[in-house]
């Protein structure tokens, strides 16, 4: 009952705000019509028809939608497809069309629609007439369709989206994937992402907040009433400030809420346009109090050193797509907190402003990434065609609508850019990084350097802080050259695995060697690519030069697309370190072709639908060292390596620890400078059950268990939110496990599971973690993965009550589990 007050509390309050205020802002995501053209999702080709941008097309036979959407994700995945890119048709054609009212009190007033993002080359039109392009598909963006509109009469928007084939080196998604909205102002009104705050002086007892506020229209007489409130539930007026138009603010607020990780405090300001104190616009932004500084020894928040336990993540929602949903990033974020992150870099690209309101509102520092590429390409149609006629506008796009976030620390220019490698090209970053500070002088510049190069040749004096990909062996060397440059780990590790996947022998000499087979690859976390590391080494680097202030994991979950080992639909066969594997393997491939089934990353954390790897445990143990914890690796169900050598691993934040097998002491070890996890390299398989008890400091810190575990008899299912909004948007995230009678995970089971499902809700995506499945992301069946898989249940808007959801397998004792709608 408090959630719907709430709910209609806010909606009063927007209501009277938008009559009051004379902006209007309204969601345009609802009742779209939709069609392909071009490369179809089958492998043909359509014809795209004339005139489908004019108000007489008949779209009757389209399908009907609400945004956001990912045409891509809806597959089918296919053979032929690259795996570089996900083998999904995201390339191709798609438009979309939509009628609408412009009532008679849009007469004389300013008419935008604005769109957060979509994949890719927008085209717009309305009523026949040409509004305009923007073809970069993360950038944020807005048209004003005013002199368009037929006043008091329906009106028709057309939007043309053109995926091109191999723009993207990792899964992009297609469509109109992220929120579009009509906003309706006076036509004297605040611009859009017009008003900047800051906060250039912060103390406990003190800060000051310096706005300044870009006003289109007339601006004659025109003057500013600023005004700043605590957010939540009974917001409380701090600070208020009349200016003229063309002055700047500041407003200092007394015993300030600041920022920080822990207590992510959050303001608004309720920018008012007045003139003769006529209300012409209200404009609100949320913002926080709290500073930011980075010099030689690290990074400092509110003056307190912190280290950036980053990771960097792709825009995808794994099984969901690219489409955003508020809950679906909410949940990544809320897992990569809980093994330590507490810093996100957006590769490569600006993301979703969902996510960065989630991140302030959640206590996460943010580098945003503007390009993945300059002028010079990686692939045959990405950003470097449109570098030359767009970087300016796109840079200054994110720039603006981003600036007010105070989760944002670093502005990125730019991610492993081909250009690194001349001298003569670092003007280029000059360039950028000047159009950045011309619009936000209180963040630091930097781009991921991926080349040894870029770090001698003039590059590294164009990046306010320097950024590192994959250089843990550089940064001594770099230090002394550049004795006051701040330095992280733009990019590390790259260690690659599949969730519950072991291989044998176990070299422990070749930490490189892959270990994989059947296109996984070992969790055992010893295997990386070549230009990459396993996570002890950044540690080691990181504990070593305690003024590298932090750095970014590539990645923190599994992403579509980029499957290295098996990427661009090639293998190799190095990877391989026990012989019979590799022949196999190399047998295989012989007989697939170039069809490489793998379309998934391996580098996650956790994987694809967001359940931890092993290696979760092992930077848990390091980025939460407070926190009383020990994992064992690998499972204990090996009937086939009875009396044989199975190494096991123990990550712990303890320093020492003892391991048991069926109760008898394996030997206590303990951590030595610069180890990081535990290791007995010759124990010898028995069934029965592996314990550790993990010591800190002498005395008892934590303790664990696997077991060899019964036959599969069940199937579990738990559900991480049982009450959802019946908003048609939120869901909920069911995890479903194969279990014995005992109620333990069942490792290497591959049960196919059906589900079914009452009330009123629908099963919007299915996962399970496997990389190699082409299995169907929308469908009512899946197998699990290692023992485990996921439903995600999505609200019917409007509809409350209770959704039953079924699984069954055949030879598995079936469960049900209840949600609820509000």
């Amino acid at each position: 009952m408090m959630r719907i007050e709430k709910k209609i509390t806010l909606l009063v309050l927007l209501i009277c705000c938008a009559a009051f205020s004379q902006r209007e802002t309204t969601s345009f995501n609802e009742n779209w019509k939709f069609a392909r053209f071009g490369a179809m999702p089958d492998g043909s080709k359509k014809a795209e028809p004339k005139n489908m941008d004019e108000v007489s097309f008949d779209d009757s036979q389209w399908r009907a939608l609400d945004l956001p959407h990912d045409w891509g994700i809806e597959g089918p995945f296919r053979a032929d497809l690259p795996n570089q890119t996900g083998k999904l048709p995201w390339a191709g054609i798609g438009w979309y069309r939509k009628t609408f009212l412009a009532p008679k009190s849009d007469a004389g007033k300013k008419v935008f629609v604005e769109f957060d993002g979509a994949m890719s080359r927008t085209s717009v039109w309305v009523n026949g007439g040409y509004v305009g392009e923007w073809p970069y598909g993360y950038s944020s963006f807005r048209f004003d369709i005013s002199p368009y509109l037929k006043i008091g009469k329906e009106n028709t928007i057309a939007v043309r989206l053109d995926n091109k084939e191999a723009s993207s080196r990792w899964y992009p998604g297609g469509g109109i994937y992220r929120n579009v909205r009509m906003v309706k102002t006076e036509k004297t009104h605040v611009a859009q992402w017009g008003a900047f705050v800051s906060t250039p002086k912060v103390s406990a007892t003190e800060a000051s907040v310096y706005i300044t506020t870009e006003i289109e229209g007339n601006k004659q007489g025109v003057q500013i009433l600023h005004e700043v409130f605590t957010s939540g539930e009974n917001p409380i007026k701090v600070g208020e400030q009349k200016v003229p138009y063309f002055k700047p603010c500041t407003l200092k607020i007394q015993n300030p809420k600041l920022w920080d990780l822990e207590n992510p405090n959050l303001y608004t300001l309720k920018t008012t346009l007045l003139r003769k104190d006529k209300k012409l616009d209200v404009y609100t932004s949320t913002f926080g109090v709290r500073s930011i500084k980075y010099t030689a020894d690290g990074f400092f928040l509110n003056g307190k050193k912190v280290h950036m336990n980053g990771v960097c993540q792709h825009h995808d929602l794994g099984p969901m797509g690219s489409a955003v949903n508020v809950r679906g990033i909410e949940r990544q974020i809320e897992i990569l907190k809980s093994f330590g992150v507490n810093a996100i870099r957006t590769s490569h690209n600006p993301p979703a402003p969902e996510f960065l309101a989630l991140c302030d509102k959640m206590g996460i520092l943010v580098q945003v990434e503007a390009f993945d590429v300059w002028q010079k390409k990686k692939v045959d149609n990405d950003y470097a065609g449109l570098f030359g006629a767009w970087n300016e506008r796109d840079v200054r796009a994110m720039v603006r609508r981003d600036r007010n976030h105070p989760c944002v620390v670093m502005w990125s220019t730019g991610n492993e850019m081909i250009e690194l490698q001349k001298a003569e090209d670092a003007p280029m970053a000059v360039m950028l990084a000047n159009i950045i500070r011309s619009e936000d002088t209180t963040r630091p510049t930097t781009f991921g350097n991926s080349r040894p190069e870029g770090a001698t040749n003039g590059f590294q004096k164009t990046a306010d802080v320097f950024g590192f990909n994959y250089k843990p062996h550089l940064y001594e060397e770099f230090r002394k050259a550049n004795p006051k440059m701040p330095l992280y780990g733009s990019e590390t590790a790259s260690t690659i695995s599949s969730r519950g996947e072991y291989f044998f022998p176990v070299n422990f000499d070749n930490k490189k060697s892959g270990n994989g087979g059947h296109f996984q690859v070992s969790s055992y976390d010893y295997s990386a690519p070549n230009w990459a590391y396993t996570p002890d080494v950044d540690f080691e680097a990181e504990d070593k030069f305690p003024w590298v202030f932090g750095q970014f994991v590539w990645t923190g979950f599994d992403y579509l697309g980029e499957p290295t080992p098996y990427n661009k639909d090639k293998t190799n066969l190095l990877n391989f370190s026990d012989p019979a594997e590799k022949a196999r393997m190399k047998a295989e491939l012989a007989k697939m072709g170039k069809q490489i089934p793998p379309r998934s990353s391996y580098f996650g954390i956790v994987d694809l639908c967001g359940f931890p790897k092993d290696r979760y445990y092992l930077y848990q143990s390091k980025w939460r060292p407070e926190l009383p914890m020990a994992h064992i690796l690998p499972h204990w169900n090996w009937p086939e390596r009875i009396g044989e050598v199975t190494p096991v691993f123990v990550y712990t934040s303890g320093d020492e620890a003892e391991l048991f097998l069926n109760g008898k002491s394996l030997g206590r070890k303990k951590k030595g400078q610069y180890e990081y996890r535990l290791v007995w390299k010759d124990v010898i398989y028995k069934p029965g059950e592996l314990k550790v008890v993990a010591y800190k400091n002498g005395k008892k810190w934590a303790d664990a268990k696997v077991k060899t575990t019964s036959k599969a008899s069940r199937i579990s299912m738990e559900a991480d939110r049982s009450i959802i909004d019946a908003d048609g948007q939120d869901v909920s995230f069911i995890t479903v496990k194969v279990t014995d009678r005992k109620g333990q995970v069942v490792p290497r089971t591959h049960n196919s599971i059906s589900y079914t499902i009452s009330g009123p809700g629908e099963i919007m995506a299915v996962g399970n973690g496997d990389p190699t499945s082409h299995e169907s992301f929308q469908a009512t069946t899946r197998k699990v993965f290692n023992g485990m898989a996921l439903v995600v249940v999505r609200s019917k808007k409007g509809a409350t009550g209770k959704i039953t959801i079924t699984a069954t397998s055949k030879g598995l004792k079936e469960t049900k589990t209840v949600l609820t709608t509000k």
